[in-house]
């Protein structure tokens, strides 16, 4: 049990490195690679649609990684298969926090979530840019494979296709050094998703939670607001993200009793640790 709780930290803690902001830093050179360690305070609902939010207040290691192929940044982990001047094609990843349906009133009974993440290719292009200004407009083509663990073994729940806009402003306020991100868009899922978190099989209904079986289609859409600041050798992190479920293909599940959800958090990091080796970030 004490295995599977740390896993479970490390999966929130990387699902909100990953739905961060990123920092544009167009043409300054970065160290090749950064160590360090931080903290995570998070509030986020049990589920999409959920009205029973938890509180979470997780340690984690920090690393990043800018290679010419592959990125470990705080924003996201790519594979960088292609790119151009307004092309990349890289990996996208994404996830969800487990649920344990004993602790939610309206899922008692039902089966636990498993912690969830995703992967699969992501085309971005750029729309916008402006490096004398430091804003670019990049529209976001992610395409990924959704599955679900116990850490014992791992089941594919289904696909994502969640396409947005993500506007990056640095240095938001002139000599503030504080750097924006802005993103936005709908979210498409298979009926195989919505059915780990929203269907409710027969023998689980009950006189005030009816059977219910939903279809593939429109997920809702998310927006997020990022802000970051970093104190040498520390780096701060906030993040908004609200979830607007009107339209859903899930919308009429007896287990949605919000369809405006807001998850929200806090990163503290240390650097204490840096390459020698500088390399020039290239989004």
């Amino acid at each position: 049990m004490r295995i599977r709780r740390q896993w479970i930290h490390i999966f929130i803690t990387l699902i909100v490195l990953i739905v961060l902001s990123p920092a544009p830093t167009w043409g300054q050179e970065r160290p090749l690679w950064e160590l360090g360690a931080g903290f995570l305070i998070l509030q986020a609902p049990d589920y999409r649609g959920s009205d029973e939010n938890r509180r979470y207040l997780v340690p984690y290691p920090y690393f990043v990684y800018r290679g010419d192929i592959l990125r470990v940044e705080r924003d996201r982990i790519s594979g960088r298969i292609f790119q151009t001047d307004r092309l990349l094609l890289d990996v996208s990843l994404n996830g969800g926090v487990p649920v344990k349906s004993s602790d939610n009133l309206d899922r008692r009974g039902l089966p636990d979530i498993d912690p969830t993440f995703e992967i699969g290719p992501s085309l971005n292009v750029t729309l916008l840019e402006n490096r004398q200004d430091r804003y670019k407009l990049t529209l976001a083509l992610p395409v990924r494979a959704a599955f679900s663990t116990d850490f014992s073994s791992v089941r594919h729940q289904g696909w994502v296709f969640h396409p947005r806009l993500v506007f990056e402003k640095a240095d938001l306020i002139t000599g503030s050094g504080v750097n924006m991100g802005i993103s936005v868009g709908p979210r498409f899922t298979d009926a195989g998703y919505h059915r780990y978190v929203y269907a409710i099989d027969p023998p689980y209904a009950t006189p005030s939670r009816r059977s219910y079986d939903p279809g593939g289609g429109y997920s809702g859409s998310t927006l997020t607001l990022g802000l970051n600041k970093n104190l040498k050798p520390f780096t701060i992190n906030a993040f908004v993200s609200l979830d607007f479920l009107q339209g859903a293909a899930f919308e009429e599940s007896p287990l949605i009793k919000t369809k405006t959800a807001v998850m929200a958090g806090f990163t503290f990091s240390w650097i204490f640790l840096k390459s020698s080796r500088m390399t020039e970030k290239r989004d």
